[in-house]
């Protein structure tokens, strides 16, 4: 529906809507019946650039998807991804660029550590004000972006600034602190596996363990489980890091993958496009996987279509909206009386 949507936009504007269209799909996939082709008839493995592009943009967007489904399980809306992926990566930047003689993969691991720990400290903050003194943590983690956004533009214009740039920015990680990552301009590293690996570990701490079902409990019936003998307080705030520390490893993960360094503003809103991600998926870190690789070839695939045809690329936008606005009205409708749910 949010394709045929796209396409009427598309013709009403005076463009072909099928040649658009499929240059989003050629852009997001790249041509890859060739390359199984390839791979079947001379043994030789080569993935698009095309596909990896799209599982680049994918990766932070999957890492904060998670961080805001997590959250929201536990009936908490964190807004604040954002804000935690930019300290998570900015805090990554100082880590590698600073810490010298380590070895590479104890390096690496650091500054993912860090990353995660500052992001996770971060959203811990409105964790414990939403426990223990009542506030609204929409409302504060929207003031903690801020926070994150003007501490991070005040660190790479003057203590953290490499001098020696005109760009503010960070000087550049050391080589020992760089996730292995595909050259050739696709953006495409290590940090994606690592993105994978959360969703099978988020699955299993939702649906294995006791602070999953805690959390699950919590969100579902706060009332029902404190009855049960659970802490909303400390379900709550562990929650919420946990959230933070993912959006906080999203951040490290384009930092040590991608930029090489903490660049200001980086993120064009990974953090914000992480909650439409969550949403999509249902909460459930299978589908939040499948959502960001959707929205990740849309993002890479409408460059691509404006590119070659000239239609703009907020038609990825209108997109997405449309499939949000589809799967707010199926949560609407399943939730109406006599719906069974």
């Amino acid at each position: 529906m949010a394709f045929a949507v796209a396409g009427a936009l598309i013709a009403y504007a005076g463009g072909d809507p099928v040649q658009s269209l499929l240059q989003m799909l050629s852009g997001a996939i790249g041509d890859v019946p060739a390359a199984i082709v390839a791979a079947v008839t001379h043994g030789k493995i080569a993935v698009p650039n095309e596909l990896l592009r799209s599982l680049a943009k994918a990766t932070p967007l999957l890492l904060s998807g998670l961080a805001v489904a997590i959250a929201l399980r536990a009936g908490l809306f964190n807004i604040g991804a954002e804000g935690q992926l930019l300290l998570g990566g900015c805090a990554a930047a100082w880590v590698g660029y600073s810490w010298h003689g380590l070895p590479p993969i104890l390096h690496v691991l650091c500054a993912l550590v860090v990353g995660s720990l500052v992001g996770a400290s971060w959203a811990s903050v409105a964790g414990a004000l939403k426990a223990w003194r009542g506030a609204h943590e929409v409302i504060v983690t929207i003031m903690l972006n801020y926070i994150a956004i003007l501490v991070t533009h005040w660190l790479v214009n003057g203590p953290a600034r490499d001098v020696t740039s005109l760009a503010p920015a960070t000087p550049r990680i050391l080589p020992t602190a760089r996730l292995w990552a595909v050259e050739g301009g696709a953006n495409f590293s290590a940090g994606f596996a690592l993105a994978v690996l959360a969703v099978p570990a988020a699955a299993y701490l939702l649906n294995r363990t006791a602070l999953g079902f805690e959390i699950r409990a919590v969100g579902a019936n706060p009332d029902a489980a404190r009855s049960a003998g659970i802490s909303l307080g400390r379900t709550m705030v562990t929650a919420m890091a946990i959230s933070g520390a993912l959006a906080g490893l999203a951040g490290a993960v384009e930092v040590l993958g991608v930029h090489r360094r903490f660049l200001d503003a980086f993120s064009p809103g990974y953090g914000f496009d992480g909650i439409a991600v969550a949403l999509l998926g249902n909460l459930n870190p299978i589908g939040v996987l499948g959502s960001a690789c959707l929205f990740g070839g849309l993002s890479a695939g409408a460059t691509h279509m404006e590119a070659y045809t000239g239609t703009p690329r907020q038609v990825a936008g209108i997109i997405q909206g449309v499939v949000i606005l589809a799967v707010g009205v199926r949560l609407i409708a399943s939730r109406r009386p006599g719906s069974g749910s």
